[in-house]
């Protein structure tokens, strides 16, 4: 999968929950994410957001922390 077209999924999530409050916000990224992309889509965020993230949103880096935490 593309990277940069998952940075721009993911930023576009994140930007539709960004009227939230942080947490809730940072939930709610997570929930979408884990509940909606395929794992091979997470892993080449995840791997992203290990080794660089400096394009993705703050809330996504967040979230996908969030996610990484359960697996």
């Amino acid at each position: 999968m593309n990277i940069d077209k998952l940075i721009t999924m993911a930023n576009q999530i994140a930007d539709n929950f960004a009227a939230y409050p942080d947490e809730m916000a940072t939930k709610k990224v997570a929930s979408h994410l884990g509940e909606f992309w395929e794992k091979r889509m997470l892993t080449g965020l995840y791997n992203y957001v290990k080794t660089d993230g400096s394009q993705t949103n703050a809330l996504v880096r967040k979230a996908t922390k969030v996610l990484m935490e359960k697996v």
